[in-house]
């Protein structure tokens, strides 16, 4: 629980952290649980790489495709314009 707490950044529980004190250094996930936590993050780091990006770009259509371009230029415009004078 606190893993996933943490993961997916949701408060804290006070029960947790007492069952946690209460078990002193036996806290430990079990294994079928280690390995769904494994393939989650390596999962996520797969959809950060630049791969992952690329395989989501395949996934839309290309009308959003041209306005998440636009959008972008556009914003580089004018934080070109805000920082660069001549």
């Amino acid at each position: 629980r606190v893993h996933l707490r943490e993961k997916y950044r949701l408060p804290k529980s006070e029960m947790d952290e007492n069952q946690i004190q209460m078990a002193g250094d036996d806290v430990d996930l079990p294994e079928e649980l280690r390995k769904m936590v494994d393939e989650d993050q390596i999962e996520e780091e797969d959809k950060d790489s630049i791969l992952g990006h690329l395989q989501n770009l395949q996934n839309m259509d290309l009308d959003t495709i041209k306005e998440k371009a636009q959008a972008t230029f556009t914003e580089m415009k004018q934080t070109a314009g805000q920082k660069c004078s001549v």
